[in-house]
């Protein structure tokens, strides 16, 4: 695997090295040694997916808060999303900035995401599938959001969303969140 820095701190994409045949290719999506020797977190105690109908479905920007605040292990296995972390860590000298990287069945990538990070996507394709892995179960009470078109952020969405929840649309911006 190769692992490529974002310009958020802690936050990685990693790109498998298939080995590729006449049957098609295999390849590791993660390996708990390759990220404990880079630092980061290897243990999952929760993996979930979300399936998306429509393009232009935006879901974001979420995170779960402390005590429980996890670290994410994200891919696209079905589809493609403009996938987008935003840096909500106080003591961060990232804090406030965004990255993002587009997630796709077809180029495989793999978005790891640290604890204090904000994480949402837009859908790029119908049918999109979202896999999550991540190192806290989940906790309604510490299940928190930002806006997703917070001007503070800045983001630069491709495409404004054509379906996104209620919850998602109601979040605070980052400024209301302290």
């Amino acid at each position: 695997m190769l692992f490529h820095d974002t310009p958020l701190s802690g936050a990685y994409v990693l790109e498998p090295q298939p080995s590729h045949d006449e049957r098609g290719y295999f390849g590791r999506v993660w390996c708990a040694e390759e990220l404990a020797e880079h630092g980061m977190n290897a243990t999952w105690v929760q993996s979930s997916i979300s399936f998306n109908d429509q393009a232009l479905t935006l879901r974001g920007l979420h995170y779960q808060a402390a005590p429980h605040d996890e670290v994410k292990l994200i891919r696209c296995t079905s589809g493609s999303v403009f996938d987008v972390i935003v840096d909500l860590r106080a003591d961060s000298v990232t804090y406030g900035r965004w990255f993002s990287v587009e997630l796709s069945a077809e180029n495989n990538l793999v978005l790891y995401v640290p604890k204090g990070i904000a994480h949402g996507f837009l859908t790029l394709q119908d049918h999109s599938v979202v896999e999550y892995h991540m190192s806290e179960p989940h906790h309604a009470e510490c299940a928190c959001g930002v806006r997703w078109d917070d001007p503070a952020f800045g983001i630069e969405w491709p495409s404004p969303p054509a379906a996104m929840s209620d919850r998602d649309r109601k979040y605070p911006d980052v400024e209301d969140t302290r």
